[in-house]
């Protein structure tokens, strides 16, 4: 019952304009502290009601695979990509472990960016490779063989092989 008839006196005083030396005007205002509270819990309402609508309506955010496929797909970055004559580490579907398809997306990913360095590939759709790769867990399993590990093939069989990984994570998540 105190915080009802606890008041904060507030003062307002507006600047002084160029030239003058006294205040325009002084004004006095009294603020309810129970008044404020009632405000700030109601704008706390109207975010939650509104974020809980935002998400009933709005479509769900891509997984970042599928983000990642569709920049792999970009038509001028995968050209400037299928140039290289570098042989890279590219492990198939068939020989990657259920609980190594991360560290095997890794693996793909430090190719890539060694391919996009190398071929100096100034596309803007390549960052989407070094923001994957920072997104990745560093985590390292045990039973999971190293990139060195697997076979080295040409960029055409290397793409291939990293699309068919990404649509596979990417069948699961949907």
């Amino acid at each position: 019952m105190t915080d009802i008839m606890t008041a904060f006196p507030g003062i307002l005083v507006q600047p002084t304009c160029p030239g003058e030396q006294r205040a325009k005007g002084v004004q006095f205002q009294l603020t309810c502290h129970l008044c404020r509270e009632v405000h700030k819990t109601q704008v706390w309402l109207c975010f939650l009601v509104l974020s809980l609508l935002s998400t009933s309506t709005c479509a769900a955010p891509e997984p970042p695979t599928l983000h990642l496929l569709k920049c792999l797909r970009s038509e001028r970055l995968k050209n400037a990509i299928e140039k290289s004559e570098a042989m890279l580490y590219a492990p198939s579907t068939s020989d990657v472990k259920e609980n190594c398809k991360m560290i095997s997306l890794r693996c793909y990913m430090l190719e890539l960016m060694m391919v996009i360095v190398e071929e100096e590939i100034q596309d803007h759709k390549a960052h989407c490779i070094f923001e994957f790769n920072a997104s990745l867990p560093s985590d390292h399993h045990v039973d999971c063989p190293p990139c060195e590990a697997y076979s080295l093939k040409n960029i055409t069989v290397f793409l291939e092989r990293l699309f068919s990984l990404l649509q596979e994570m990417n069948s699961r998540t949907t």
